[in-house]
C-alpha cells in the first residue's frame, strides 16, 4: 500500500480564516504595547521585560507563522495545518496570562478577543481533524518513539520545577518568591500548567508511545507550543539588556537546549511524516476473501 500526506481538511477553511483575524489582532495589540510601554506601568521591574519580550515575539514570530501557516493550510497542506494548531495552542495558552496575569487596561478587551477568537480557531480546527479523519503516521519508528519520550520527560520537568516553588511555600505558608517579584496574587502559568498543558503534553507522548493515531497526528502541534513556549524566555534577557538591567542570562542554556531540541525533533517528524487520510484507511485493510456462494436447491 503507498500512502501519501493527506491534505488539510477542507471544513477547517472558516476556523483557518478566523486566526488570520486572530493574529492581525494580537499583532496590533503587541505593537501598541511595545510603542507605548506606559500600558505597562504597573507592571513590577521583574514583570515588565518579559512581558516586553512576548510582545516581540507575538509580533515578529507566532502571530506571522500562524497567518503564513493558515494560508499553506488553505492550500492543502497538511504539515502547515497541524504546526498551525501548535501557533494556536500556545496563542489561547499565552493570551489567558494576558487577560488575568496583566492588569486591567486599554487593551484588555483586545486580549480577551485575542483569546476568544483563538479558542474557537482552536476547538474548531482540532474538530476537523476528528470529523475528516487527517491522521499521519511516521516513516521513522525511532524519531516518533524519540519524539514521544521527549515530551514526556518535559513535561515531568517543567511540572516537577513548578512543584518544587510551590509546595514548599504551601508547606512553610509563604508566598512564592517569583509572586512577591511579578506582583501576582498567583502564578497564571503554573495553574495552566500543572491544570491542563503539562498533563496533556504527558498525555500526547503516552499514548504516541502506545501507537495512538490520533495522538502521533497532534504530536507535532504540541512540539511547537513547547518551542514557543522557550523563545519569549530567551529573548527576556535580551530585553533586559538592551533596558539596562540585569540579564537573567543563566536560562540560556537549560531553556535554549530544550527549545533546540524540540526544533530538531519536529524537523525530524516532519521529513518522515506519511499520512492517511479517508482513501488511504480504506485501502488500507485487507479485502475479505469472497464468501462461498450458497448451494443452491435442486430444482426438480
Amino acid at each position: 500500500m503507498t500512502r501519501t500526506i493527506a491534505t488539510s481538511p477542507p471544513t477547517a477553511r472558516p476556523w483557518l480564516l478566523l486566526s488570520m483575524l486572530t493574529a492581525a489582532l494580537a499583532m496590533a495589540g503587541s505593537a501598541i504595547t511595545l510603542l507605548s510601554q506606559q500600558l505597562y506601568d504597573e507592571l513590577t521591574p521583574a514583570f515588565l521585560p518579559q512581558a516586553l519580550a512576548q510582545d516581540l515575539v507575538n509580533l515578529l514570530v507566532v502571530s506571522p507563522a500562524m497567518i503564513i501557516l493558515a494560508v499553506l493550510a488553505l492550500r492543502g497542506s497538511s504539515r502547515a495545518y497541524l504546526l498551525w494548531l501548535g501557533t494556536l495552542l500556545f496563542t489561547t495558552y499565552n493570551y489567558v496570562i494576558y487577560s488575568v496575569g496583566i492588569p486591567f487596561g486599554p487593551l484588555f478587551l483586545l486580549w480577551v478577543g485575542v483569546l476568544g477568537m483563538s479558542i474557537f480557531a482552536l476547538l474548531g480546527g482540532i474538530a476537523c481533524i476528528d470529523r475528516d479523519e487527517l491522521l499521519v503516521t511516521y516513516r521513522s519508528a525511532r524519531a516518533a518513539k524519540v519524539s514521544g519520550w521527549a515530551l514526556i520527560v518535559v513535561a515531568l520537568m517543567f511540572g516537577a520545577l513548578w512543584l518544587s516553588e510551590d509546595v514548599p511555600a504551601l508547606l512553610n505558608g509563604t508566598t512564592p518568591q517569583s509572586l512577591v517579584d511579578q506582583g501576582m496574587i498567583t502564578n497564571p502559568v503554573h495553574v495552566l500548567d500543572l491544570a491542563f498543558f503539562l498533563p496533556a503534553v504527558l498525555g500526547i507522548g503516552a499514548l504516541w508511545l502506545r501507537r495512538n493515531v490520533r495522538a502521533a497526528t497532534v504530536a507535532p502541534s504540541f512540539i511547537v507550543f513547547l518551542i514557543l513556549t522557550g523563545v519569549p524566555i530567551l529573548v527576556t534577557p535580551i530585553v533586559q539588556a538592551v533596558r539596562g538591567e540585569t540579564a537573567a542570562w543563566g536560562v540560556v542554556v537549560p531553556i535554549g537546549t530544550v527549545t533546540v531540541v524540540n526544533l530538531l525533533l519536529l524537523a525530524w517528524l516532519l521529513g518522515s511524516m506519511t499520512g492517511a487520510g479517508l482513501a488511504d484507511r480504506a485501502t488500507s485493510v485487507p479485502p475479505r476473501a469472497p464468501a462461498a456462494a450458497d448451494p443452491q436447491p435442486a430444482r426438480g
